[in-house]
């Protein structure tokens, strides 16, 4: 008797083939049968009517800390993700010198919006290499598997101290003390190296994060330390398009290093690249590189997010409006008093009359404008994007201003509505050029960052219920494949992302016809009472990690089977 069989499913196994009707045997944390099962199992799942794949595997997270106290790794959990890839972006909290631990964590506050007294509360610290830190995880019990890059932010700053921040090129006693720990957190499991090269990523003072500024050498001898042990994956955050001219000057030379690091080292290279408004048709220009550099022999992969990577505004976070007095003093009260204030006539009136006004203010707090942000009432997050549901039409149906339209929607929504404002992948047809395009992983959910500005870990469910249900540009077992075994086969992890005979037992049973993004939902379940934004979803009917049950009819059931995955 097996312990579990799943029944007259249509099992998308993650190869990329063609669901088809199958039954699946698991034992242990094992799966032992696809086929027809004959043998009866200790608990047996009719799957009829639901797709059966693989768990999905996001690659690019920052659930360095949270998992720690949160070891579901909520919201992904409910997502269908099984295990989850962090150390993204360069900034991890280790390698790091004893007394340098709020440094790391204020690095990834400013880097990531993950808050530096939630980090240093929530961590039991006590760790110094990278593998210490994967064995300190490792010991933990876990809901999702997970494993880790060893940053280059943390490797650096170890390694140089303030000189890492600079421009200053790393000496050769430097890069050989960097190699060295690269060597140390591969060698205890880490799945490869990450770094940030954009002048948006900065440490507290405003000043580029360590790694910014590295010569190809410094990379190159990173990258030699993969090579020699034939295993890793090299993850980067480019500065393409940055401080460009009409000759691409920058981003020519980022696709240059990339390209030679990934040959030289025989290794393959992740990277971040999404559509712009602010810099059209760069993202094609990417893809047309991209398909130059690996037809010369480079493993180079851009990745995306599979829709607009947005702040999300409302009364439960922050306002298009909150450079101005007036609507810093309502956001600054507490969450229970907003709703309360706005009932106030005279209060609300003077709060739209200061929105209406001209206002000079530049960067994130600038005024945005109403045709690009759009209504995401509570309920089902659609994600619409068409003119229809723009801020700017609403207020054009009510017959007033853009900011007296939001003040009003937040009365008539109890002040959970909320705007949608995609400052990345504004283009869907770009990212359904992008999503297509075989040489393209899907990522950039950045999971556990920026926890109360974003919420983007639903990807998955939003790849599968827009890209495949509603819009048919991705086929069921393609799409499949981008969440699972091309996820598994870029980043080294051997055995998951597939539904075979052999293979961790982690499963999605899914409706996929009733799919359901909830209304991202404000939390302060962090440590010290943080707030942050978290994302249900409905029709994952059972989500298991390792043979056991992570997700039943989409609640989680508490079991805790998750382990750390290593290369290989």
């Amino acid at each position: 008797m097996h312990d579990i069989v799943i029944r007259h499913g249509e099992v998308a196994d993650g190869t990329g083939s063609t669901p088809r009707r199958a039954d699946v045997a698991i034992d242990g944390d094992r799966i032992t049968e696809v086929g027809i099962v004959g043998e009866r199992g200790r608990r047996e799942i009719d799957a009829s009517g639901r797709l059966v794949t693989p768990g999905f595997i996001d690659v690019h997270t920052h659930l360095d800390a949270q998992l720690f106290w949160d070891p579901m790794a909520t919201p992904s959990c409910y997502h269908g993700i099984t295990t989850v890839v962090m150390g993204n972006c360069g900034v991890t909290f280790a390698p790091v010198r004893p007394g340098q631990e709020g440094y790391l964590a204020g690095m990834m506050e400013s880097v990531e919006d993950i808050p530096a007294d939630t980090i240093m509360a929530g961590l039991d610290w006590g760790w110094q290499t990278y593998g210490e830190y994967l064995k300190a995880l490792g010991q933990r019990e876990l809901g999702v598997n997970a494993g880790g890059l060893v940053g280059h932010c943390a490797l650096r700053y170890h390694v140089m101290g303030e000189r890492g921040i600079e421009a200053e090129p790393a000496t050769a006693d430097d890069i050989t003390a960097m190699a060295a720990l690269v060597g140390e957190a591969m060698d205890n499991g880490a799945l490869g190296f990450s770094t940030s090269r954009t002048f948006m990523h900065t440490v507290p003072d405003g000043r580029p994060v360590p790694g910014t500024f590295a010569l190809p050498d410094e990379l190159s001898a990173i990258g030699g330390v993969l090579a020699d042990r034939g295993r890793g994956t090299f993850q980067v955050v480019p500065r393409i398009g940055e401080r460009d001219g009409a000759d691409r000057r920058n981003s020519r030379a980022e696709m240059a290093w990339m390209e030679q690091v990934s040959r030289d080292s025989g290794r393959p290279l992740a990277f971040s690249i999404m559509q712009s408004d602010r810099r059209p048709g760069l993202w094609s220009w990417v893809m047309d590189e991209v398909r130059e550099a690996r037809g010369r022999g480079a493993d180079v992969r851009p990745m995306t997010a599979v829709r607009g990577s947005a702040i999300v505004y409302g009364l439960v976070s922050r306002t298009p409006y909150d450079a101005l007095p007036g609507w810093a003093g309502l956001m600054g009260k507490p969450l229970d008093e907003r709703l309360a204030a706005l009932a106030d006539e005279s209060f609300r009136a003077r709060l739209i009359a200061e929105a209406e006004r001209p206002v000079e203010a530049k960067g994130p707090l600038a005024p945005k404008d109403p045709a690009k942000m759009y209504l995401m009432p509570p309920g089902s997050a659609d994600y619409d994007v068409s003119e229809d549901n723009s801020l700017a039409a609403e207020a054009a149906r009510r017959g007033t201003s853009a900011a007296a339209a939001f003040v009003a929607y937040l009365i008539e929504t109890g002040g959970l509505g909320l705007l949608y404002y995609p400052v990345l992948n504004q283009d869907l047809d770009a990212v359904a050029a992008m999503i297509t395009n075989p040489d393209v992983v899907v990522g950039v959910a950045d999971a556990g960052a920026h926890v109360a500005l974003t919420m983007d870990a639903g990807n998955s469910t939003f790849l599968l219920r827009h890209w495949v249900r509603d819009k048919a540009v991705l086929d069921i077992g393609r799409a499949i494949r981008k969440l699972t075994v091309e996820a598994a086969d870029l980043w080294g992890i051997a055995d998951r992302g597939v539904l075979r005979p052999g293979a961790f037992a982690d499963v999605n049973v899914l409706d996929l016809d009733n799919l359901y993004l909830h209304t991202p939902e404000m939390l302060t379940d962090f440590p010290l009472g943080a707030h942050r934004f978290s994302q249900r979803a409905r029709g994952y009917d059972y989500t298991m990690v390792n043979g056991r049950v992570l997700v039943d009819h989409d609640e989680l059931t508490g079991e805790l089977a998750g382990r750390l995955v290593t290369p290989g």
